[in-house]
């Protein structure tokens, strides 16, 4: 049992951890219409999420989203907010760290404050907040809000997270006159568990991102489009961090593992090529191009990457998989949020990895 937040999972002496990414949304990250494709029902969530834990695995991250990606699967069109989805698995594991995914814009500080509190002391100091600034439009009209220019949605994060950290550590009543909120006679109790806040990460891929994160949050998560171009993106990101403090850069990874490569590349062409919802893929795709900081620019490549998964690819056998996986650790990687086709059918080939990443020093061997 941790006795304080820096003996919990999340903060182990893992070279590379290791989390399970967005099974909170229906599909997961996949834009497949393959029958064994994720189905993101409460029960499904508890077991992976068991499983995770049990398997020594650091964190559970689910993604924040109102809108799904249409096509024949519309993935991600079914969600559980994340919040609660939190506690609700925060009460039923031990060990792993779980994250909410918040769009700041649409919580006021001072509430949301008082629902990570409580999601923190139901997870014994567990509860981590994944920071999101927003970028899809059609989110922020459902929500009847507006999506600012770029600069200035990060401008609100940090007045809206400044507020929310003095909720979280002081103990007499404050005013806050800012540029986006006025506030009175502020105070909230209890507060965090252990008395400290919960760890936060937050994705950036823009200069103003990666700012904001080695200013305000523990670790980075950021997209790998090459893998090539990552150990400057670090460099640069560690060299914004204030000084003495020590940020952690995560990735996204959707890993296909199979007892051998070939195994896993016919799946994967099953999966893009014979069962991939293209049309799905094509709405996604133009999502992306909406952004400035567009990841990946060839758009047939684009698309198969979105039906597979989204983020890094990793197909092969499990040792190549490992294999990949030291590579992402040489040029700076501390971990990656892994998706999978379905977290439950898949999760064994989970735990092949683990021990083979014992023996090349990416991991110790778990207590679970």
């Amino acid at each position: 049992m941790a006795a304080n937040r820096d003996e919990t999972r999340i903060f182990n002496a893992n070279a590379f951890k290791l989390g399970l990414f967005g099974m909170n949304c229906s599909g997961g990250l996949s834009l497949t219409k393959a029958p064994e494709r994720w189905d993101a029902s409460w029960d499904n969530n508890v077991k992976a999420a068991q499983l995770a834990d049990e398997a020594g695995l650091e964190f559970l991250l689910p993604i924040g989203r109102w809108h799904g990606y249409r096509g024949e699967t519309d993935t991600q069109g079914s969600t559980f907010e994340t919040l609660t989805w939190a506690c609700g698995l925060l009460a039923l594991t031990k060990e792993i760290t779980t994250f909410g995914t918040l769009h700041v814009a649409f919580v006021n500080p001072v509430f949301a404050a008082k629902q990570m509190v409580t999601a923190d002391q139901i997870g014994h100091g567990r509860f981590g907040l994944n920071i999101v600034s927003g970028w899809n439009p059609g989110e922020f009209g459902m929500m009847g809000i507006a999506l600012n220019e770029h600069d200035d949605r990060y401008a609100y994060s940090e007045e809206w997270l400044s507020i929310v950290k003095r909720i979280w550590s002081e103990h007499e009543p404050f005013d806050h006159e800012g540029r986006f909120y006025k506030l009175k006679d502020v105070l909230s109790k209890p507060k965090p568990h252990w008395g400290t806040r919960p760890v936060l990460v937050s994705a950036g891929n823009s200069p103003t991102g990666r700012q904001f994160a080695a200013t305000h949050a523990d670790c980075l998560f950021t997209a790998i489009p090459k893998l090539e171009d990552v150990p400057d993106k670090i460099a640069s990101f560690k060299a914004l961090a204030p000084a003495g403090q020590k940020k952690n850069v995560f990735s996204s990874a959707h890993v296909m593992a199979r007892p051998t490569r070939k195994e896993a590349e016919d799946y994967h062409h099953y999966i893009v090529h014979e069962q991939g919802d293209w049309e799905a893929a094509e709405y996604a795709a133009g999502l992306r191009g909406t952004r400035k900081n567009t990841w990946m620019k060839d758009q047939d490549n684009l698309k198969a990457r979105l039906i597979s998964g989204a983020g890094y690819p990793i197909i092969g056998s499990y040792d190549d998989v490992v294999e990949t996986f030291q590579k992402l650790h040489a040029v700076g990687l501390d971990g990656a949020a892994i998706g999978m086709i379905n977290y439950i059918n898949d999760f064994p080939h989970i735990q092949e990895l683990l021990p083979r990443m014992e023996r090349v020093g990416l991991r110790r061997k778990s207590k679970a």
